[in-house]
C-alpha cells in the first residue's frame, strides 16, 4: 500500500504564517504612519466643519 502524506494541516499552518506576517507588516506600517494619517483626517474634518 502506498503512503499518501496528509498535507491539509501543513497548508493551514502555511496560511496562518502568511496571515501573521501580513498582520505584523500592517501593524508596523500603522505604527509608523499613524500620527501622519491622524493629522490628515484632522485637517479634513476641520476643513469640512469650517464650511
Amino acid at each position: 500500500m502506498l503512503y499518501l502524506p496528509q498535507e491539509e494541516g501543513q497548508g493551514m499552518v502555511e496560511y496562518a504564517l502568511i496571515l501573521v506576517l501580513v498582520a505584523i507588516v500592517v501593524i508596523a506600517i500603522l505604527l509608523l504612519l499613524g500620527p501622519q494619517i491622524g493629522n490628515i483626517f484632522s485637517r479634513i474634518t476641520s476643513g469640512l466643519l469650517k464650511g
